[in-house]
């Protein structure tokens, strides 16, 4: 069976039956964290983590795959069979990935397309090691440093003891593969997959593999047709099919050991995304020597070094097994990308050198998904790394034209909604990984939201009308769920803020904080939910919100709570505390609802709510609904979490809950209070300095907090100081089963809310010369081609306009533009997508609209009052047909 032993005896939670415990003895610290940890947590139940051998961060996961093969974990605990193990791997990203060079060992004739039986009984593994026995004979035992692995096959006793590699064998298949005998023990060669979620790039990965002793035969089998693989699941929409590959090379190589004399082989492999020359360097940089058990225990050793930076004590083992393996898959990801000598692929598919002062370039970054919580704890747990991984993503923009969204590898799928970049750079510096180069971060994150553009579609309907209604298109880069888009691009505005606020941009500071405001466009007071706005500004009929419609993996019931920088500001706009607090109290009384009127805490937009009882004066509900999540959804057995983990963010929620905190702000260091599990946690801050929490009566069932001091004061606050993260210090609570309502319940005792200056709707109008006329965008319309019309001056959206910083005049998110890019007299004025071209700039010049191109004015046709009147460009001439104001 798994191996569940701990090297230290730890407490069991022992029940406390009174609202006040007595004080009892810390039990003593997990000293040897990565033995704790339990690969095979997450294995099942749609978590799709994956139990193999890995490293920190490494670029060589090399881990089993088994036939159903969900998504990029590659392994169902529930299935009887491995495949092969492959050398890359992504825990539970939605959509099949990696699993590159999958490698199998059998036993007698080759079959290239053999998979073979094993039993749980016969596997094993532990942080930086993975073992199974098949039922063909074969035990395999693999470890890995960062970009190599090693493996250690013991075989019977056979002259036909095979390892087949099936180069075809990605989790999108492989369009090309290369397959080089160097030598009767070296083998080397390359595969080309991608596709991500249904998207266009690829990358090659290349390997190069050694043995210890010499194989008697080797081959290949020709190219076959590969079959496109659909995705299972496409976070928010149904994914297309990855374009069916044209397969060039071999689609399997083998190679066939003596095994009579030794039964056991040895393999070392190297990996680069560069050259095969790079995969033999990383190897040889890496794993020199055959030492199979000093490598694994150097991986045990690497685990150790961050795991350790989180010490706790007490708990039941099963929750020190949840513990330590959610906090060791939060460090899986993203992933080191760059080779031993500094080289790596980048966006521009040309092959750089990490920059001076940096370790590695790092790449995969699931970034809807972890900048709620995952990005916090990576830069709390290791700044280092996370420093050189914000500053790879400032390379990614470089290279690329954009921070990743999300990004696999050295490609971008776009998939996803919002742009995650701002709150995971913003966060990263607030939470301690200060070392990257944060001017030129902000201003890549300035560029990027002042623009529609690639990463943030559709964020012109921001600017006039205020928000995104359905009707909105852009035709690029997965744009959809248009009210869970808008309220994303508000939690990025106002990571924005946050960060330019720190970095002393007192300016974009205030415009960011205020512009993230407009969630309350969308919010309606009438049904007191987050609601679909058509574009003349009426709110959808037929609306539910229970329905997904509009919205993305999740409906207006998860949804309107997401509002994490002002649960203030939401509370009074929904009527008050006690409206926000029957809305909280009717959402989560389920966790993991079906129906969509309950939060699904098993997936990213419900994740906030709980602690959003901490901002209306009700932390003791805060801490029975953490508790109950804890208790329901989070096991120590391979079903133990409920949805996708999601490159660590759904573990990355479990860790800090069970210190009894939570980051509900992106890109602030703002930690909302619940209850810790463990009796004392010891964290090792980026600073230096240290953060404990002690909790000596901790138990299961005594979640609420009675009392709590800080640094040996009185602390009656639903927050951590705001010190605590930098400076350190001591947070204790007492804690009981019964709930202490009083506790921290001032509106004084909230977390912070950042308000703004809410602007609401602009309500500019294009005003024309002519009295009591204005432009207008006829019928509402956001289809290319709108004609803009002449129009009594009404307050409706059609009429609101912004003038953009780049000579543009907008409206409805579109733009002013001259038919066709025409230059003569006549030519039809409209409204068209934004797309930066020359018929859609306008210079103001004596009161009259100028577009350059042309060098003819905005006009009203022989100076008509006639509404419904297409406007044109005409020669300029002064008159008052031309004359045209932005104004209020």
């Amino acid at each position: 069976m798994r191996r569940l032993s701990l090297l230290v005896a730890a407490a069991t939670g022992v029940a406390v039956a009174v609202a006040l415990p007595t004080a009892q003895a810390v039990a003593a610290p997990v000293s040897d964290p990565a033995s704790v940890v339990d690969p095979f947590i997450g294995t099942s139940n749609a978590a799709d983590d994956f139990p193999g051998a890995d490293v920190p961060f490494g670029m060589v996961q090399w881990s089993p795959d088994t036939p159903s093969r969900p998504d990029g974990g590659g392994y169902e605990y529930n299935d009887t069979s491995i495949t092969g193990f492959s050398l890359t791997h992504l825990a539970g990203p939605g959509c099949g990935a990696d699993g590159d060079v999958p490698i199998l060992p059998t036993v007698g004739g080759i079959n290239t397309g053999a998979t073979d039986a094993f039993s749980h009984a016969n596997e094993d593994a532990d942080a930086g090691y993975y073992t199974v026995g098949l039922n063909n004979g074969v035990r395999t035992e693999l470890t890995a440093t960062t970009r190599s692995g090693m493996a250690r096959f013991t075989f019977p006793s056979t002259t036909q003891a095979n390892l087949i590699f099936k180069l075809n064998g990605s989790q999108n298949g492989d369009e090309a593969t290369t397959w080089t005998v160097v030598n009767n023990s070296e083998i080397s060669g390359s595969v080309k997959s991608g596709h991500f979620c249904g998207a266009g790039f690829t990358y090659t990965a290349y390997f190069d593999i050694v043995f210890d002793h010499p194989f008697t035969t080797s081959g290949t089998a020709l190219a076959t047709a590969a079959k496109a693989k659909p995705s299972t699941k496409l976070h928010g929409v149904q994914p297309k099919a990855s374009p069916t590959p044209k397969l060039s090379g071999p689609n399997s190589g083998y190679v066939t050991f003596n095994t009579t004399g030794s039964q056991v082989v040895q393999a070392k492999v190297g990996l680069s995304y560069v050259s095969v020359a790079n995969a033999v360097a990383n190897r040889t940089a890496e794993n020199a020597g055959w030492d199979f058990n000093a490598v694994h225990t150097a991986a045990h050793n690497a685990w150790n070094t961050l795991l350790g930076r989180v010490q706790i004590s007490g708990g039941t083992s099963a929750q020190q097994r949840v513990f330590y393996t959610a906090l060791y898959h939060v460090l899986l990801h993203p992933n080191v990308f760059s080779d031993s000598n500094g080289q790596y692929t980048g966006f521009d598919n040309q092959v750089h050198t990490v920059a001076s002062g940096h370790s590695a370039q790092y790449a995969n970054f699931s970034g809807w998904d972890i900048y709620r919580t995952q990005a916090q704890l990576s830069a709390l747990v290791a700044p280092q790394q996370t420093s050189d991984i914000a500053q790879s993503m400032l390379t990614d923009y470089t290279q690329g034209g954009g921070l990743p969204k999300w990004s696999q590898n050295n490609g971008e799928t776009y998939v996803m909604v919002g742009d995650p970049a701002d709150p995971i750079l913003a966060s990263y510096y607030a939470f301690g990984a200060r070392n990257f180069d944060t001017a030129t971060a902000l201003a890549d994150m300035l560029k990027q939201a002042s623009a529609a553009n690639n990463m943030r579609p559709g964020l012109n309907y921001l600017n006039s009308p205020g928000y995104l209604p359905p009707e909105t298109t852009y035709h690029c880069c997965n744009f959809y769920g248009p009210v869970s888009t808008q309220l994303e691009y508000d939690t990025a505005d106002f990571a924005i803020s946050a960060f330019a606020g720190a970095l002393g941009d007192t300016n974009n500071k205030n415009l960011f904080a205020n512009r993230a405001q407009d969630w309350r466009n969308t919010f309606n007071p009438a049904s007191g939910f987050m609601q679909p706005r058509l574009a003349d500004g009426s709110w959808q009929g037929g609306f539910n919100p229970a329905s997904g419609s509009n919205f993305v993996e999740g409906t207006s019931w998860q949804y309107t709570g997401m509002v994490p920088f002002n649960v203030r500001g939401l509370a009074d706009a929904m009527g008050g505390n006690a409206k926000m607090e029957s809305y909280l109290d009717s959402v989560l009384s389920q966790l993991h609802g079906e129906n969509g009127t309950h939060a699904d805490l098993g997936n990213e937009p419900s994740l906030y709510l709980p602690w959003e009882y901490d901002y209306i004066g009700k932390p003791y509900k805060a801490q029975a609904a953490v508790r109950r999540a804890q208790d329901q959804i989070w096991t120590d057995k391979p079903n133990g979490l409920a949805g996708n983990d999601d490159l660590g963010e759904m573990s990355a929620w479990y860790v800090f809950s069970a210190l009894g905190m939570y980051p509900e702000t992106p890109g602030t260091a703002d930690l909302a209070l619940g209850s810790p599990l463990f009796t004392q946690a010891v964290l090792k801050l980026p600073s230096g300095n240290t953060f404990t929490i002690d909790a000596p009566a901790a138990a299961d069932n005594a979640p609420y907090v009675q009392s709590a001091t800080w640094n040996g004061a009185a602390w009656n606050n639903a927050y951590v100081p705001t010190s605590a993260i930098t400076a350190g210090g001591t947070l204790n609570f007492t804690l009981g089963t019964t709930a202490n309502t009083a506790w921290a319940s001032g509106s004084s005792a909230a977390p912070p809310s950042y308000p703004g200056t809410a602007v609401g709707l602009p309500t500019t109008h294009l005003t024309s010369g002519i009295a009591g006329k204005c432009a207008d965008v006829t019928g509402y319309g956001t289809g290319d081609g709108t004609k803009v019309q002449l129009m009594d001056c009404r307050t409706n959206n059609a009429q609101r306009w912004y003038h953009g910083g780049d000579d543009t005049i907008q409206s409805l998110g579109g733009c002013l533009d001259v038919s066709n890019s025409g230059t003569t007299d006549g030519t039809k004025v409209q409204y068209w997508e934004c797309n930066n071209s020359d018929a859609q700039k306008w210079a103001v010049s004596n009161g009259a609209l100028v577009n350059p191109q042309s060098g003819k004015c905005l006009d009203d046709p022989n100076s008509t009052t006639t509404n419904g009147t297409q406007l044109q460009i005409w020669t300029c001439n002064g008159t008052a047909a031309q004359k045209w104001s932005l104004s209020g």
